[in-house]
């Protein structure tokens, strides 16, 4: 981690602040390349803060390569205690590839709005208990180059070096960690935890919190595959699961994957938001078995490897707290106990707790999703107690 005492430069005005010339893309992974503070009528800020901070690090991709990643950085309105903030850094759950959707970049009425601020009565609460809290974009979502959904090493970097830019810019951040995050944010914090220690060892990570976390994506395909049916725009994450495996494993070649129907729609991912992705002109038209060509290739062997390997049973050092609902039609509650039982033999039953709410609370539309998204609602006083007995307290 960098120890330069340098404040960073400026950040410009959007849209440019996202795409910083590849010169200013240097340093360690974390280092601030640059950063404001966030518009005042942006509804991407949180309420509750002091302040809101856009920000733009120096992270890296899967291969090594250096690359700029964008995120915010909250920080709580009391003042900091003797030991600095305990700080939260948030996975945000699937908003699309397309750099229009990113949190940071959210406006009113658009078309990923709603998705980006279901979190924020959970992200308040954590603000006012006196945590910081730091929310990545991912790689590609919102910067340049294309967003490897649901590859894990890939968001587990971004999720941690906001932690290093956040406390570059802040002394008063502590390295007193915990990892929250929501269905493909989920599934983040899972990774995000178990890179934790390698990646980030200066940080002292104390909980993992995965609400609804995405999992067995290969079995989710192979399902998907199958069906003569057009999901209401369910056919959409599979795109979104081809752009992580392309990342994980450049060598696929789409044309080999893809049926000629869904290659030439695939573009669509770095265009439209996952709403957009699931209309009826888009992957929203095809039926599951109309997605992948079904003939055995080296291309589908390595794409199937990749979705095995976005399945987020690890080996991880700190407290594991899973949330789910049972009526959820987005993430599936029975593939979210299996994977609570193997993060049980993983890492022993004493290191994971299970919350399954049978009922959650509907605020939000539409239904199916408001099962989905209502999760966060519900469990937003359980799993701030359930942090708040692992992290420093703030008087």
């Amino acid at each position: 981690m960098s120890t330069s005492t340098t404040l960073p430069e400026k950040a410009p005005p959007s849209p440019d602040c996202y795409y910083p010339d590849t010169s200013r893309i240097k340093g360690q992974h974390g280092d601030v390349i640059w950063y404001r503070d966030l518009d005042s009528d942006s509804p991407a800020g949180l309420s509750s803060a002091r302040s809101n901070e856009f920000v733009a690090y120096v992270s890296e991709s899967v291969h090594g390569e250096p690359i700029a990643v964008s995120g915010i950085i909250a920080l709580p309105k009391k003042a900091a205690p003797p030991g600095g903030y305990p700080v939260i850094s948030w996975a945000h759950g699937t908003v699309g590839s397309a750099d229009a959707c990113a949190p940071s970049r959210d406006v009113a009425g658009g078309e990923a709005h709603r998705f980006n601020v279901f979190p924020h009565v959970l992200l308040n609460k954590f603000l006012d208990r006196g945590w910081a809290v730091v929310m990545t974009d991912y790689e590609g979502l919102g910067t340049a180059g294309p967003h490897p959904y649901l590859l894990g090493e890939s968001q587990a970097r971004g999720i941690l070096d906001i932690v290093r830019a956040a406390r570059q810019l802040h002394p008063e951040i502590s390295n007193q960690l915990a990892i929250v995050g929501h269905s493909q944010g989920g599934q983040a914090a899972l990774f995000g935890a178990h890179h934790a220690p390698e990646w980030t060892p200066e940080l002292n990570l104390l909980a993992v919190a995965a609400l609804a976390p995405a999992s067995a994506v290969g079995a989710l395909v192979n399902l998907a595959a199958l069906s003569t049916e057009k999901p209401d725009g369910g056919n959409a994450f599979v795109a979104l699961f081809v752009t992580g495996a392309l990342a994980g494993d450049p060598s696929i070649q789409l044309a080999d994957v893809l049926t000629p129907e869904a290659l030439a729609l695939y573009p669509h991912v770095e265009q439209r938001c996952r709403l957009g992705l699931s209309k009826p002109d888009s992957w929203g038209q095809f039926a599951g078995c109309e997605l992948l060509k079904t003939e055995q290739n080296a291309s589908r062997i390595a794409l199937f490897k990749q979705f095995e390997a976005m399945h987020p049973n690890l080996v991880i050092h700190a407290p594991i707290r899973i949330s789910q609902s049972v009526p959820d039609k987005r993430v599936n509650a029975a593939l979210t106990t299996i994977l609570v039982e193997q993060l049980k033999d993983t890492n022993g039953n004493d290191k994971v707790d299970y919350k399954l709410y049978l009922l959650v609370s509907l605020t939000h539309d539409p239904k199916e999703l408001g099962f989905h998204f209502g999760l966060i609602d519900t469990d937003s006083d359980a799993l701030t107690a359930w942090l708040a007995e692992r992290l420093p307290k703030v008087e």
